[in-house]
């Protein structure tokens, strides 16, 4: 029973003392937070009009294709380091310091995802991506039919059928394995 009685005493000081305490207040809210910088990422661009783009051989290099309407700079680039046994793949489109994303290939029954990063290309940066020839993420470009290369924040180009870009892979698979 002294005991009951002790531990009664004792709770009941115990919540005396805790209603002896304040309230929470929200005085601490008024204080200003210090202002983070924001960053932002440029402005999406629209898709680029392809129509007419075709596939060509690099005046460039080799073991280059471009993808692009004859007489106007190229919308994307395809190459094959032979030594690495890797392909690059460049969309040229404004890219953002530091920036990282995913190119999609969609086509012909297959769908790649390539990761890609700001790259410096002289005084502009563009999106660039060097990834393994024998990777299944290059066979959207196997096949008769349009496929689709889409950038978040760069738009979809649309690419015309060629047997250019899998030979590409086929010859850069073939000199890698």
């Amino acid at each position: 029973m002294r005991r009951a009685l002790a531990l009664l005493v004792a709770g009941a000081l115990a919540t005396g003392l805790a209603a002896c305490k304040p309230p929470p207040t929200d005085e601490t809210l008024t204080r200003e937070a210090p202002v983070a910088e924001p960053v932002f990422a440029s402005a999406p661009l629209p898709s680029p009009e392809a129509e007419g783009a075709v596939w060509a051989k690099s005046a460039k290099a080799a073991d280059r294709i471009v993808y692009g309407i004859p007489g106007e700079p190229a919308l994307i680039a395809l190459a094959c380091d032979r030594a690495a046994g890797t392909l690059t793949i460049t969309r040229f489109a404004p890219a953002d310091e530091g920036a990282e994303a995913m190119l999609a290939l969609i086509g012909n029954g297959h769908v790649g995802r390539l990761p890609v990063d700001a790259t410096e290309a002289g005084k502009l940066r563009v999106w660039q991506g060097t990834h393994d020839a024998a990777s299944e993420e290059w066979e959207p470009l196997a096949g008769p039919r349009k496929l689709t290369a889409t950038l978040p924040g760069a738009g979809m180009v649309e690419l015309a059928p060629s047997p250019l870009p899998m030979e590409l892979v086929e010859t850069c698979r073939a000199v890698s394995g």
